[in-house]
């Protein structure tokens, strides 16, 4: 299986940013633990950080046919990113969007994520663990295969 993984906007300021709600680990160290479970799950994951809406469609695309399935951290793109949203819905990989922090918990215009809708699952609140449980459940029946 072959995992895609995305960390949207800011999440390079990891560990620096507001570590009350994101924690203190760096966004290498939150990649780290990323391929060491996929190590230990024998699944292959590409990991890629973008600050830029256009390249996180680019890599999508360029990863399809690769990818059985994303985890998409979309950052503040959550809120407002339709075009982000057409993509996960345009290229069919099944997606499961993850945050850090409980995005329901957070300020009113954190709430809601316009991505969701077209993502086979969301998971958030658990900090870095949310990525794992995200790859999760995509070994769990949301691959295309």
């Amino acid at each position: 299986m072959n995992i895609l993984v995305l960390h949207g906007p800011n999440l390079c300021f990891l560990g620096k940013r507001e570590p009350e709600v994101y924690g203190t680990m760096t966004l290498e160290d939150v990649s780290e633990k990323i391929r060491r479970y996929a190590r230990k799950a024998r699944i292959q994951a590409k990991i890629f950080h973008s600050n830029c809406e256009g390249c996180l469609i680019d890599l999508m695309f360029q990863h399809w046919g690769w990818a059985d399935g994303i985890v998409l951290n979309p950052g503040a793109y959550t809120h407002y990113s339709y075009a982000l949203r057409d993509a996960v819905k345009a290229c069919g990989i099944p997606t499961v969007e993850v945050h850090l922090s409980d995005i329901r918990k957070r300020e009113m215009f954190r709430r809601k994520s316009v991505i969701a809708p077209v993502c086979k699952a969301q998971v958030m609140g658990k900090g870095w663990e949310s990525y794992i449980e995200g790859m999760k459940l995509l070994i769990k029946g949301f691959s295309k295969k």
